[in-house]
């Protein structure tokens, strides 16, 4: 199986490694010193679940150079996801499948729009990481997991087929037979987390200790699950309650979400397609979210970088 993985960072540069290691025919999109750096001396990962190894790994910045390919996993930025869709074009055979791994409920659909309808997977990862170096990916956490399936639910051996080969890779993969309620349990968790952290600029820690900031980070939750039991998922009652205590009691107390890391660098944010959307989503469904509401509106400044966001 053909594999190629557009973006080289910390979750997709851990996923490639992986599964080059393991003996797959593995492309990365990377540009820049990273790009160099693989072409030069092969991808280092540094990982929690596998241990740090090097593997050597075909690198590009143009899937021209490549061509079609069995699966493309899109591990970029959502904010740079049209343009990634529109430059994975030439890896695009009449059976090439594409699991989106990204943040954000709406991504699926957007690559179905741009890419085809056909085409496209639900999938989504609670792997974090990061670019230590050039060439020098770092998974962090306990899990290597990702999580896939079709997007209208149960199975089928193009997904089986994808299954055995991540496998065999020594991938943690799992096929969901159910991944949009799967993606929106995800929802529900990285609105709360990635939101309420880069609103008060706080790790996990001092939010849990704080009985006001708990609450800003449940009724953010509560607000996501009447926006998915809204678009049809059958969610239990008790899933806020389970998704909070979860987060509770796993997190590292000193860990940042990813967009308060953004935040406090001054990058980019990942905000339309997270508190944005689910406002968006409000409006569509007539549901009320005022905690999103508040997270979006102060964040929206510095969507777009800014050096000063950490003052």
């Amino acid at each position: 199986m053909r594999i190629a993985v557009f973006g080289a960072g910390g979750m997709g540069g851990f996923f490639g490694g992986v599964l080059a290691r393991g003996g797959k025919d593995v492309t990365l999109i990377a540009r820049g010193a990273h790009l160099e750096a693989i072409r030069a001396n092969g991808l280092t990962v540094k990982s929690q679940v596998f241990g740090d190894f090097t593997v050597a790994v075909r690198a590009t910045d143009d899937a021209r150079e490549v061509g079609p390919v069995d699966l493309i996993l899109f591990c970029v930025k959502t904010y740079d996801l049209e343009a990634a869709a529109e430059q994975s074009r030439p890896f695009l055979g009449e059976n090439t499948l594409v699991v989106p791994v990204q943040n954000g409920i709406e991504v699926p659909g957007h690559l179905a729009r741009l890419l085809g309808e056909k085409h496209v997977l639900g999938g989504l990862t609670y792997v974090g990481g990061s670019i230590d170096a050039p060439g020098v990916v770092a998974q962090r956490g306990k899990t290597g997991e990702l999580i896939f399936g079709e997007l209208q639910g149960g199975k089928s051996p193009r997904t089986e087929r994808v299954l055995s080969a991540l496998r065999q890779a020594g991938l943690d993969a799992i096929l969901d037979t159910d991944i949009r309620r799967k993606m929106w349990e995800k929802f529900i968790v990285i609105c709360a987390n990635g939101g309420v952290l880069a609103l008060l600029r706080q790790p996990f820690g001092p939010i849990f200790a704080s009985p006001e900031a708990s609450q800003l980070m449940r009724g953010t939750m509560e607000e996501v699950y009447a926006l998915a039991r809204s678009s049809g998922i059958d969610l239990p009652a008790e899933t806020v309650d389970r998704l909070f205590e979860f987060v509770k009691k796993n997190v590292n107390p000193t860990a940042q979400s990813s967009i308060l890391q953004d935040l406090l660098a001054g990058r980019r944010l990942e905000l339309e397609y997270l508190n944005g959307a689910a406002v968006r989503l409000g409006r569509e469904f007539g549901v009320s979210t005022p905690f999103n509401f508040v997270i979006y509106a102060a964040l929206k400044p510095y969507v777009q970088g800014s050096s000063s966001a950490s003052r």
